[in-house]
């Protein structure tokens, strides 16, 4: 697998800080051309700045590099166009996109307000949307693209207060799955990456001594691999403090238990076999799911 990006052409959301700034770094290190988009916000998506943006670029491009700074809101689509056109019109493609950009809400669901939970949806999962669709057509038409989705533990496990979070993490891993399906003919591969690393988002959230062990940098290596021109396809990454696995959305052997009467009492009592993760896979697509279910069905002699 090479990870030389010579050539390639760069979008990394998100990027005037923390793990976005470290991916920036990275890409453009491998000779990437780098698009440092940020739009200067605080950590809960209030205000805004360039100079953020603009810092990452100043320290790629006296590495070196090449780099320009956009300070766009992902949740402005019209913004995210201008962006990609201004892309194209200076390096004419786009190979890497890395949705990374993002801001934290965090409340407990019964003291959280709509609003913070809409915002927080629209800024994680509207906002790579925005992007990718934005890109999408780019990549078709060069039959080749990487597009990377920043998941999270809390949205393939869950994590106490935070609900809008949670469900924007895990509704980027259903659109990965999708696009990845969608986007193969094109060589367009699709992953996800959950991260644990220390920035501002993780604020509180840890100890001093685990912050320390949970450097951002560490997270880098699984972002060029799932960017690589060897990439993987519909792949979920997790990386921090040196460690790497892949979660899966697996699907249980299950039980046949047909029509019958009283079938929810059935259910109820065999419900430790229907959960029990002895032969699980992980279906291709949600067809393959469905498949599952009907073979079952047809294999009973009940249709």
């Amino acid at each position: 697998m090479s990870l030389d990006f010579s050539g390639r052409v760069a979008i990394v959301t998100g990027a005037g800080g923390g793990l976005g700034r470290e991916h920036a770094l990275a890409l453009a290190k491998r000779g990437a051309k780098v698009v440092v988009n940020d739009l200067g916000g605080a950590r809960d998506g209030s205000g805004g700045s360039a100079s953020a943006a603009q810092a990452v670029v100043d320290e790629i491009i006296a590495a070196g590099g090449e780099a320009i700074a956009n300070s766009a809101s992902v949740t402005d689509f019209a913004a995210v166009l201008a962006m990609v056109q201004e892309t194209m019109d200076k390096w004419g493609r786009i190979d890497i996109l890395i949705n990374n950009a993002g801001i934290l809400r965090d409340k407990s669901f019964g003291k959280m307000e709509l609003d913070d939970f809409r915002l927080v949806i629209e800024v994680h999962l509207m906002g790579s949307v925005n992007c990718c669709k934005a890109v999408w057509p780019i990549m078709t038409a060069q039959n080749y693209g990487r597009i990377m989705m920043t998941t999270s533990s809390s949205g393939l496990y869950g994590n106490f207060g935070q609900s809008n979070y949670s469900a924007a993490k895990l509704g980027l891993v259903g659109l990965m799955q999708t696009l990845s399906i969608e986007g193969a003919k094109h060589d367009i591969r699709v992953n996800a990456l959950a991260p644990t690393a220390a920035t501002r988002m993780t604020n509180g959230l840890y100890p001093e001594a685990m912050l320390n062990a949970i450097q951002a940098s560490d997270v880098v290596p699984a972002m060029l691999v799932l960017a690589a021109q060897d990439a993987p396809n519909r792949t979920i990454l997790c990386a921090g403090a040196g460690s790497f696995e892949a979660a899966h959305i697996s699907l249980t052997k299950g039980v046949y238990l047909g029509r019958d009467e009283n079938v929810e009492e059935a259910l109820l009592a065999r419900l430790s076999e229907v959960t029990d993760p002895a032969g699980q896979s992980i279906p291709a697509n949600g067809i393959a799911q469905g498949h599952q279910e009907i073979t079952a069905a047809m294999s009973a002699q009940q249709f």
